[in-house]
């Protein structure tokens, strides 16, 4: 169920106490982590996925080489891994991310954390939906028909976005910019570029960490709260290596999210409205004050 905008903290007596499981990295759960413990919870992460480079290294340094030299009109960047990519990509040629991209290069972007990235790194975004943050919102503000679009993207996207913006009349060349792999990445292909500080980092510690096993044992001890998965990749290893959840309500970051869960037979109690961490806590709230705020 959409949840209505608003402050965390107006649900936050609803968290205290709940454990809630997030199915990324300790460094890409750290933001949602460090709201969490705030309002009283407690949060632990399981990585499930993980990012690895590009195997296609020369078609990806020819569409950036193509980018700098201002063969395109838009650069469209649809994740914070993508952004990380650049950011490596730019460190390899003795460069910054925004000095890849032409004054003549508008970018666009699709959710909040992307653009915070994008403009703490100095690279001013000229497009992004503010209701519908995701492929098809972008795809419903797209007016810039018949211009040439840059679109990396994961190896795993789904079509709608650039199918999407080849609809609306655009001229789009897709390009692999990552792998999206089970966790652990392979050390040496690990995607894991440094976003600004600001970015993505927390003076909190990080959260505990739970092994497969471990993940188990409380889950079957209905000692978890809840689970947050961030994407449809997530969703799916959570149905390959977490059913049953039991007592464990599962929250969607984004519909395509809820989607592949409910596809997969997986119960969705709640979908974050928008992709922050404000945003998954107050969906977490809603669900919990919803249901009385008794374990």
């Amino acid at each position: 169920m959409p949840l209505p905008d608003g402050p965390a903290g107006a649900l936050a007596g609803s968290l205290v106490g709940r454990r809630v499981l997030i199915t990324r990295s300790a460094d890409r759960a750290r933001p949602l982590a460090s709201l969490l413990s705030s309002l009283g919870a407690e949060p632990l992460v399981l990585p499930l996925i993980d990012f690895e480079r590009a195997t296609d290294q020369a078609a990806l340094n020819a569409a950036l080489d193509d980018l700098v030299a201002g063969a395109y009109d838009w650069l469209v960047i649809s994740s914070i891994t993508t952004l990380r990519m650049i950011t490596e990509k730019a460190a390899q040629r003795g460069s910054t991310p925004a000095a890849l991209i032409p004054a003549g290069t508008r970018v666009a972007t699709i959710g909040p954390s992307s653009r915070q990235a994008l403009e703490a790194l100095g690279i001013p975004v000229a497009l992004a939906p503010e209701d519908n943050q995701s492929a098809e919102g972008l795809v419903a503000l797209w007016t810039a028909k018949r211009e040439r679009v840059l679109l990396p993207q994961a190896d795993i996207a789904a079509p709608g976005l650039r199918e999407g913006l080849a609809a609306a009349g655009a001229d789009v060349t897709s390009v692999i910019a990552y792998h999206t792999v089970d966790y652990p990445a392979r050390a040496e292909l690990r995607l894991a570029a440094d976003l600004p500080p600001a970015v993505g980092r927390s003076t909190r510690a990080a959260p505990q960490e739970l092994s497969p096993p471990q993940a188990r044992r409380e889950l079957d001890a209905g000692t978890i709260d809840a689970v947050v998965a961030a994407s449809p990749s997530a969703a799916r290893r959570i149905a390959a290596t977490l059913l049953p959840l039991g007592r464990c309500r599962f929250i969607a970051i984004g519909r395509p999210t809820a989607a592949e869960a409910a596809a997969r037979g997986i119960p969705v109690a709640a979908t974050a409205k928008v992709p922050t961490p404000d945003g998954i806590a107050a969906a977490l709230g809603a669900v919990f004050a919803n249901e009385g705020n008794t374990r």
